[in-house]
């Protein structure tokens, strides 16, 4: 290592860059030198190099042997180390800036009212590190940063990543700050069962459903999508709760309802993690049968099959939504996705709603 650093107009000193010149001025090897000072040979490289820090015995010892006082050893000591954290300070932001440019400021000035900052990145990032409550937004580079992620990094683009870390703090600082009371696996069967019941209210069942999840101590959070980060959902164990997130951009009433029985299924199978697309795994492939099961009886299914399967109509849809108390878009995502129904098929087009959701719950 070297006794001294430079970065752009910076340099900084360290202490044994001075010990050092006090050591040839006095015609001494640092042998002779350590000898004098009453401490080790190795102690003394060591500082001559900048490997260790000055310490305050040392820097007594300095002051007697040499007549000088203990601060002018101490102040050198904390010039260099206030320059190096500075040096590091400037580093780190040139890291930040590469990882903000991942980012749209949009997002956060749009759906968290981050003030208007156009051209002024630097400032920028500095809102966006204060509402995410990091001293860096690199910590949002390492895999597995805010919870589990149910993917290889293979995978995913670093970009992803930092887009997906983001996306669960946001939705755990939410969850901080109103903690929802202890988990109840009873209290979260029922709100399972009062969930299915709205699956036809459009407009106001959010709200809705948070309190019942709530008082069960899941904190469900919906999120404006933050796009590229590939997020299905997350589920994340808070303290004695568990904070439950699935995004936006998922809002027609088969893919919204199972994306959020998915991320239960997770919960009741104590699989916490982050959902991405077309990831399969064993603990997504169980959430995914829990989801289906759940909002769709198997039997009943199969009943529906048998009789239908060879004719499916709108109406027979609706009535098979209307029997087992479903949105019809529910039933119609199921059999599209099992192939009963082609998907350039037109005449089921009136089946699919698209939820209008507010996510700001009192």
């Amino acid at each position: 290592m070297s006794n001294y650093i430079e970065y752009n107009d910076k340099i900084a000193f360290h202490p044994g860059y001075y010990i050092n010149e006090v050591i040839e001025e006095s015609g001494l090897t640092q042998y002779d030198f350590a000898k004098r000072l009453d401490t080790t040979p190795k102690n003394i490289s060591c500082l001559v190099n900048g490997e260790q820090s000055l310490s305050v015995d040392i820097a007594m010892k300095l002051s007697r042997m040499l007549d000088t006082s203990v601060e002018y050893w101490l102040n050198l000591q904390t010039a260099y180390d206030t320059v190096t954290a500075e040096i590091k300070s400037d580093k780190a932001l040139q890291e930040e800036r590469k990882i903000f440019n991942y980012l749209d400021y949009k997002y956060f000035q749009t759906n968290f009212a981050l003030p208007s900052l156009p051209r002024k990145k630097d400032l920028q990032i500095e809102q966006v590190r204060k509402f995410l409550n990091v001293s860096t937004l690199s910590v949002f580079k390492d895999r597995n940063m805010t919870v589990n992620f149910r993917s290889s990094t293979a995978e995913l683009t670093e970009s992803n990543i930092v887009k997906a870390n983001i996306m669960v703090q946001i939705a755990t600082n939410q969850a901080l700050k109103k903690p929802a009371p202890k988990f109840d696996r009873n209290k979260l069967n029922d709100a399972i069962k009062y969930a299915l019941t709205l699956t036809s209210e459009h407009q106001n069942f959010y709200p809705l459903i948070y309190k019942a999840f709530f008082d069960a101590g899941v904190n469900f959070i919906i999120l404006p999508n933050l796009t590229g980060s590939k997020i299905n959902g997350a589920t994340k164990k808070i303290k004695n709760n568990i904070m439950l997130l699935v995004n936006d951009r998922r809002l027609n009433a088969d893919t919204f309802w199972f994306t959020l029985f998915h991320e239960i299924g997770h919960i009741v199978h104590g699989d916490f993690g982050i959902t991405f697309d077309g990831k399969n795994c064993h603990a997504e492939d169980a959430a995914d049968i829990f989801a289906e099961n759940m909002l769709i009886p198997l039997d009943a299914y199969q009943k529906f099959l048998n009789e239908h399967g060879h004719a499916i109509t709108v109406q027979n849809i609706s009535h098979f939504a209307n029997q087992i108390n479903r949105d019809p878009g529910i039933v119609l995502g199921r059999l599209l996705n099992d192939g009963h129904i082609d998907y350039r098929d037109e005449r089921f087009k009136t089946l699919q709603k698209k939820y209008k959701i507010c996510t700001k719950v009192n």
